[in-house]
């Protein structure tokens, strides 16, 4: 058995014995901490969030905050998206990017308060990145980690489980939004969010000390809904065509690329980082673009890669697969293809898999 030394550099959640006791069979490392990956039947995971409801620890959504004064004038800088109507209690999916329009995490940007706002990060180091803009344009913006820690509640019985713990109110929040609460006097931010498509809450604890609590509190007003453990369901995104930073993008990936340009407002002014090699970017077209891909034999592997396949198209590279997993939906294997503008979705490809040549099908995503 291999395993993995502690580490005061490896952080466990306010919920990691939590999911230990529900039997978590495996985890990655994720912004430096434990995350969930498994609990020994990744098909009932499946099923329990396509049908029921599952809790997963995502405390790995670690928050930036920005404080001060200036918190939001850096906010916006650091955006390339209008956040200036932000009300307190909303959110906004943002492709953060460099100064080369190179997106370098895909947060959710909470307004906490008018002075206050926080980045709900993927897996990179957005507070250095904030520092060294706020000291660079010196800023009155105290950039820290707040006491906080998300758990989701993901499926489709996550509103009913939810209400009966907050109140019918949940029902009413839209989609990135978050109101403070207490559940049991456990201080929380309920939010409609989540890493699936399958609907759902994520309870942002504001106290660490009282994981183990809130965790148990959900599980006991969920048995009637068969609640049970889970965690970002590889199946689920990809079908869903859910972008994992990181996994799915490299050092030179930009939000257009990856199906973000919605989420860039191009006609901001002032000096937003990136946002000009982003209009250039815009202006000239992408290179690459992200479809799906179907693999059409099934004794092809199904599972996750290690780092990204060659996709060819007549011979010639076009491109690369970035991700792997076999869609219970489907019942094929499928992925994540970023290939050059120059193929199109209905085009046959060969990708060199470990198996060697296998062929598929480039699709538009989502796959469903």
């Amino acid at each position: 058995m291999i395993t993995i030394s502690p580490s005061a550099r490896t952080l466990r959640s306010p919920f990691y014995q939590s999911t230990v006791e529900d039997g978590v069979v495996s985890f990655t490392l994720y912004n430096s901490m434990f995350l969930p990956t498994g609990f020994g039947d990744p098909e009932a995971e499946y099923w329990r969030l396509k049908n029921g409801v599952s809790i997963w620890d995502v405390a790995v959504q670690r928050q930036v905050q920005l404080k001060g004064r200036n918190a939001e004038k850096l906010a916006q800088i650091l955006c390339p998206r209008d956040i200036s109507k932000m009300q307190i209690g909303q959110g906004k999916y943002i492709p953060l990017c460099n100064h080369s329009g190179i997106l370098i995490n895909d947060p959710v940007l909470l307004k906490i308060d008018e002075d206050c706002f926080w980045f709900s990060i993927a897996d990179s180091d957005v507070w250095s990145w904030a520092r060294a803009i706020n000291n660079e344009r010196q800023l009155d913006v105290e950039i820290s980690e707040p006491d906080a820690a998300p758990l989701a509640i993901q499926g489709p019985k996550a509103e009913d489980l939810v209400a009966e713990i907050c109140g019918s109110w949940v029902r009413d929040l839209k989609y990135f939004w978050f109101k403070p609460f207490k559940i049991d006097e456990i201080p929380v931010l309920v939010a409609r969010s989540g890493y699936s498509k399958q609907g759902g809450f994520e309870f942002y604890l504001l106290n660490k000390n009282l994981g183990k609590k809130l965790y148990n509190r959900i599980k006991e007003v969920g048995q009637k809904y068969d609640i049970g453990p889970g965690c970002p369901n590889l199946s689920e995104r990809v079908e869903s065509g859910l972008l994992s930073f990181g996994g799915d993008t490299d050092h030179s990936t930009n939000p257009f690329e990856v199906r973000l340009g919605d989420f860039v407002d191009l006609h901001l002014d002032g000096d937003i980082v990136g946002l000009s090699a982003l209009k250039k970017i815009h202006e000239q077209g992408p290179k690459r673009h992200q479809l799906g891909a179907i693999f059409k034999n099934k004794d092809v592997s199904n599972l996750p890669i290690f780092e990204w396949m060659e996709i060819y198209h007549q011979g010639e590279p076009v491109g690369s697969l970035t991700n792997r997993t076999w869609s219970f939906q489907l019942e094929k294997t499928i992925g994540f293809a970023l290939v050059s503008k120059k193929v199109h979705a209905g085009e046959s490809v060969l990708i060199e898999t470990e198996q060697g040549m296998k062929e598929a099908e480039l699709v538009d995503l989502p796959f469903v």
